[in-house]
């Protein structure tokens, strides 16, 4: 059962920008917090940036600070990630999760997170 609905990838030069979105399709994003997380080539699932409920507190993992923003619209349950100033390496797919209950959001890394969606591919290159 996906929950969630990501969108807006694609392929971009480096340099370029994308804004992924990541709708609920059947739970209200409300109260949990949302971390966005990214599968490159050959590698294990990775946290990119993570949001708290509210808005009010994120987290930026490596190599993304400064170049990518997080924020959500819980009105929508949708969530967003503006990703500027695109690498080669930041190619993978993109997923969104909503952090489990049980475990602190706050360490964005993927086991503390569930409900993934289908993910949405983002290539760059020239």
């Amino acid at each position: 059962q996906l929950e969630f609905v990501e969108s807006g990838g694609g392929l971009v030069q480096p340099g370029g920008s994308l804004r992924l979105s990541c709708t609920a399709a059947v739970i209200s994003l409300g109260r949990d917090a949302i971390g966005w997380f990214r599968q490159r080539p050959g590698k294990e699932r990775e946290g990119t940036l993570c949001i708290s409920a509210t808005g009010f507190n994120t987290i930026y993992r490596d190599g993304v600070r400064g170049r990518f923003t997080i924020s959500r619209d819980n009105a929508k349950s949708t969530v967003y990630l503006q990703m500027n100033n695109l690498k080669p390496e930041d190619t993978g797919i993109y997923y969104c999760g909503v952090a489990r209950r049980d475990r602190s959001w706050d360490f964005c890394q993927p086991s503390d997170y569930h409900l993934w969606g289908q993910g949405t591919q983002v290539t760059v290159s020239s």
